[in-house]
C-alpha cells in the first residue's frame, strides 16, 4: 500500500469511527428509564410487601428523631434482611414533611472501573414503589462542568448501591423530590477531590446527599466490630487524610479475611472533601450492626459491617440585643431577691421567656463591684431553658462562690453583671487549636478541673501558655505544667454585660 492510499485509508477509518461514535451517542441520548435490577433479591418485588418492609425498618419514629439541618447520610446497601435495620436508623432522622429539592445518591461501582463518575441523565429511576424523577438539568450541568463527570451506561445497569436507597426515600418523604444518581468508578483520591469541588455548590440547605456504603467485608464478628469502629471514627473526624490512611491500612490487624474496611470509600471520601475544614459541619453516629447480628441468617465467622452516619450543619446560636437585655433583667431581678431587696424590674411572663430564651445552653454569671470580681459561677451544659440557668447561676454567684462572702443588700447599687452564654465543649488534640479571646478553656485531670472564660485572656493579656498555666495552677490545682498531660476542652461564649446597655 503506497503512502497516499495509506492516508486515505486512515482518514476513512477515522471518519467511520467518528460516525459510529456519533450514532452511538445519538442512540444514547434517547431517554431510557433505569429499571430495578435487584428487586426480588435485595428487597421485596411486590409494591405492598416492599412498602411494609421499609416501614418496619423505619419504626418506631418520633419527631425527636428528626435531625435539624441534615445535610447528608451515610447508609448501607446490602440486602434489606441484613442492612435494612441500620439503613432505617439513618433514614428515620429525615423529617417526612421537609421540603428537599434534590437528593444526590452516590455510590462506588461494584462492577466496572473507570476514571471519574457517571451521572445518570438519560431517564428516571424505577422501583416497585414507582418512578423516582432524575434532575436531568443538574446531571447535565455536572457532565458539562468537569471532565471527571460523564455518563457511562454500564456503571448504572447492574449497580445496586443506588437502587436500594430509593424505596427508603420514597416511603420516608411525603413531599416530591428529585434525585441525581452518581456512580463513582475511580479509586484515586485526587479525582474524588475534583468531584467534590464540583458537587460542593450543591451541598446547601434544601438538598440532601445520600452516600451508599457498607463497611468491613468478611472478617469474623469481633474483628468487624473493632475495624468498623476504627473506620467510623475516621469518618466522624471529618479528616479525609485520616480515612485514606484507614483504607490503605486494611492489613493493620494482619487479617487476610478483611477484604476492605469500606467498600464505598471513594464516595465517602468525596463527601468528606466537601465538608473538610468546615467547623459548622458535624458528623453524628446513628447506629451499627453487622451481618452476624441477623437471626437465622448471620454467620459470625464471615460478616459485613453496617454503619449509619448523619452529617448536619450546626445551628449557630446567637442572641439579639433584646434577648441579652432580658437575660440581664432576669439576673438583676434574681440578685435583688437573693439579697432581700425589692426588685423594680418587671419581667415578661414565663411562657414569653420560654419562647424567647428557651434554648438549652450553658452559662456563667459574673458579678462585679466597682470593677472587682465579686462572684462567678456557671455550668457548661444547659439542662434547662437558658433564662432559668441564668437565674440559678446568679443565685449561685451571689451566695455560693467560696472565694467571697455572700453579696450584701447594701452592695446592690454597685453591682454590675456580666453573662457568658456558652457553646458545647470540644476536646482538642493540640493547643494550637486555641484562639485567645475567642475560646474559653476547660482543663480536666482525674478529679481535678478548672476553667477560664474567653474574656479572661483578653482582660489579662496573657500568652497562650500563661492562659493554660494559670488555669492549671490556679483553677484546676494541678500545677503550672499540669495542662500538658490533662484533657483540654474549648468552648466559645457570647459575652455581654450591663455596660453594653448603659
Amino acid at each position: 500500500m503506497n503512502r497516499m492510499a495509506l492516508k486515505v485509508f486512515v482518514l476513512m477509518f477515522v471518519f467511520q469511527t467518528g460516525v459510529v461514535k456519533l450514532l452511538a451517542q445519538v442512540k444514547m441520548e434517547k431517554n431510557v428509564d433505569r429499571e430495578p435490577v435487584v428487586a426480588g433479591s435485595f428487597y421485596e418485588r411486590d409494591k405492598n410487601a416492599l412498602e411494609a418492609e421499609v416501614k418496619r425498618f423505619l419504626m418506631p419514629q418520633d419527631k425527636s428523631d428528626y435531625l435539624e439541618n441534615l445535610m447528608a447520610l451515610i447508609v448501607p446497601h446490602a440486602g434489606y434482611v441484613f442492612s435494612g435495620k441500620v439503613a432505617g436508623m439513618g433514614y428515620k432522622v429525615i423529617d417526612p414533611e421537609k421540603d428537599i429539592k434534590n437528593i444526590f445518591v452516590i455510590g462506588s461501582s461494584h462492577h466496572v472501573y473507570f476514571e471519574g463518575a457517571s451521572v445518570y441523565n438519560r431517564g428516571d429511576y424505577i422501583t416497585p414503589l414507582g418512578r423516582v424523577t432524575v434532575n436531568k438539568e443538574i446531571a447535565n450541568d455536572l457532565i458539562a462542568s468537569s471532565k471527571y463527570f460523564t455518563f457511562y451506561a454500564d456503571a448504572h445497569s447492574k449497580e445496586h448501591s443506588l437502587e436500594v436507597q430509593l424505596p427508603f426515600l420514597q416511603v420516608q418523604l411525603h413531599k416530591p423530590f428529585k434525585i441525581v444518581p452518581i456512580v463513582l468508578g475511580t479509586q484515586d483520591p485526587y479525582v474524588c477531590k475534583q468531584l467534590a469541588k464540583e458537587l460542593k455548590k450543591y451541598f446547601v440547605p434544601g438538598n440532601l446527599f445520600v452516600i451508599s456504603s457498607d463497611f468491613s467485608h468478611y472478617p469474623d464478628y469481633e474483628t468487624a466490630e473493632k475495624e468498623d469502629k476504627t473506620t467510623a471514627d475516621a469518618i466522624l473526624s471529618n479528616d479525609p487524610e485520616n480515612l485514606i490512611k484507614v483504607v490503605k491500612d486494611v492489613k493493620r490487624m494482619h487479617d487476610p479475611d478483611l477484604l476492605t474496611p469500606l467498600c464505598g470509600w471513594t464516595s465517602v471520601l468525596t463527601l468528606m472533601y466537601m465538608t473538610k475544614d468546615d467547623k459548622n459541619i458535624e458528623y453524628k453516629h446513628l447506629g451499627y450492626m453487622n451481618s452476624g447480628d441477623i437471626p437465622y441468617y448471620g454467620d459470625k465467622k464471615r460478616v459485613v459491617g453496617y454503619n449509619a452516619i448523619a452529617v448536619v450543619e450546626k445551628k449557630v446560636f446567637t442572641l439579639t440585643d433584646k434577648q441579652k437585655k432580658m437575660l440581664l433583667d432576669v439576673a438583676h431581678d434574681e440578685l435583688a431577691k437573693v439579697v432581700g431587696a425589692k426588685s423594680d424590674i418587671k419581667l415578661p411572663p414565663e411562657d414569653v421567656l420560654d419562647k424567647e430564651l428557651g434554648e438549652h445552653a450553658g452559662a456563667f454569671v459574673s458579678l462585679y463591684n466597682n470593677g472587682q470580681l465579686r462572684g462567678c459561677i456557671g455550668q457548661f451544659i444547659g439542662e434547662k431553658p437558658l433564662w432559668r440557668t441564668v437565674r440559678e447561676m446568679t443565685d449561685a454567684s451571689a451566695t455560693r462562690d467560696t472565694r467571697f462572702y455572700p453579696v450584701r443588700k447594701d452592695e446592690l447599687k454597685d453591682i454590675k453583671i456580666e453573662i457568658s452564654v456558652l457553646t458545647p465543649l470540644k476536646k482538642i488534640n493540640d493547643i494550637s487549636e486555641i484562639k485567645l479571646g475567642r475560646d474559653g478553656i476547660y482543663i480536666k485531670k482525674g478529679y481535678y478541673s478548672g476553667t477560664f472564660l474567653p474574656q479572661v485572656a483578653t482582660k489579662t493579656g496573657w500568652t497562650l501558655e500563661e492562659f493554660l498555666g494559670h488555669c492549671a495552677r490556679d483553677k484546676a490545682h494541678i500545677g503550672w505544667d499540669g495542662w500538658k498531660d490533662a484533657d483540654i476542652y474549648t468552648y466559645e461564649a457570647i459575652v455581654f454585660s450591663d455596660d453594653d446597655f448603659n
